[in-house]
């Protein structure tokens, strides 16, 4: 059987192994969601946008977005120039739901729990700093300038 095109050059990037390979394709789910992230790939970005901000270490203000690929790697020419690990880690599980949804050929924004999430810190009024929250969405690929 021929393997996809999107395994192989997969495979070639990541720098997988012929006996690595062979243990990838034992998981066919692996395969159908690697293909099918590879052709959303070409039409989605990933959006975490803040919609509430109060006193962040970090400057965040409301409005502003961190762009994402599908594979959930930040795109950094579009996002603000510091990444705070504290908020930035709150993106997980919305990234992996947005992913099984895209393999899973579904609506990549029909998922509800956590389309809103926040940093770990409350703000002052709970004897921390500030509070940022974030929408997360998926939109039509966001091309980066120069691509």
């Amino acid at each position: 059987m021929d393997e996809p095109k999107a395994f192989k050059r997969f495979a070639a990037r990541v720098g997988y192994t012929a006996e690595e390979m062979e243990l990838f394709k034992q998981g066919g789910a692996r395969l159908r969601h690697l293909e099918r992230l590879a052709q959303a790939a070409l039409k989605y970005s990933l959006v975490a946008e803040v919609v509430e901000a109060h006193h962040c270490n970090s400057g965040y203000k409301i409005g502003d977005k961190f762009v994402l690929d599908v594979d959930g790697n930040f795109i950094a020419k579009l996002c603000p120039r510091r990444l705070c690990v504290y908020a930035m880690g709150q993106f997980v599980v919305p990234v992996a739901l947005i992913n099984e949804r895209l393999s899973e050929g579904l609506d990549p924004n029909g998922f509800h729990f956590m389309k809103f999430v926040q940093c770990p810190d409350l703000g002052v009024k709970c004897a921390v700093y500030g509070r940022v929250r974030f929408e997360m969405k998926v939109v039509l690929r966001v091309k980066v300038p120069g691509e």
